[in-house]
């Protein structure tokens, strides 16, 4: 589609919203959740005094051999609540009691700096600038919470390119409810049909399979693209190439 100068890749042709994940999308997964799972083990071992690291990384998909979140784990797609559960059942496991148990996750407990672990995979207000010419809405949908998600737009630039967010702690339908993508649609007076979801996981494109969205996938981020394919009406390297000169 040409818009004032600007082409964008067509299958946006048909997309008055565009809804992006977050982390593996937008910004570099590994660069915010790699150093936090290592480091999150390495507290909780030094609070219990024992080897309950490879434990917490098998529990929350993390391989610390490669560095390497596991695609479709809970670390690439649950909450920070139901990250912190799953851990809290894992020192159950390895502490005498319950109450010591969650001390130690309260001492030990903490979340990711939302700016300066966010490494942007492209020139993003280049690309959603480009998108919004055609007057197309643009939302982002993440398991993150939502303080720090707005923590991460305002640092990325891009807050004012964002119409809205849909974060994982946040009342109502939220990722990956296919119910979360027909209320975004809804909210903005729009035609689910013309809608996009991008994202580099299978649950971001189960998603919009759902909902009846166009599922655009992106190889940037945790999943491989064989395991993208069967579910993505296109494969991107990165939301760079959503813009195409």
């Amino acid at each position: 589609m040409h818009d004032r100068g600007v082409t964008l890749h067509p299958v946006l042709d048909d997309v008055d919203l565009v809804v992006f994940d977050k982390d593996g999308t937008l910004i570099s997964f590994d660069a915010m959740w790699v150093g936090w799972a290592r480091e999150l083990g390495g507290r909780l071992e030094m609070a219990t005094r024992r080897p309950v690291a490879g434990d917490v990384y098998a529990t929350i998909g993390f391989d610390p051999t490669v560095d390497r979140v596991l695609p479709g784990g809970p670390l690439a797609v649950a909450t920070m609540d139901g990250l912190r559960d799953l851990v809290g059942a894992v020192l159950r496991r390895w502490c005498p009691s319950v109450s010591a148990a969650r001390r130690i996750l309260a001492d030990a407990w903490f979340e990711p700096d939302p700016v300066a672990t966010a490494v942007p995979l492209a020139d993003l207000r280049a690309v959603l600038s480009a998108i919004r010419v055609g007057r197309r809405r643009i939302a982002v949908a993440t398991t993150d919470d939502r303080r720090p998600t707005e923590a991460t737009m305002a640092g990325l630039g891009i807050d004012d390119l964002v119409d809205t967010l849909v974060c994982g702690n946040d009342a109502g339908p939220t990722k990956p409810d296919p119910d979360a993508l027909r209320a975004l649609a809804d909210r903005f007076g729009l035609a689910v049909g013309r809608t996009a979801m991008v994202g580099d996981t299978t649950a971001d494109l189960r998603m919009a399979r759902g909902a009846g969205v166009h599922a655009i996938g992106v190889t940037g981020g945790v999943t491989p693209s064989a395991e993208l394919a069967p579910f993505a009406e296109v494969l991107l390297g990165s939301i760079a190439e959503l813009v195409v000169d």
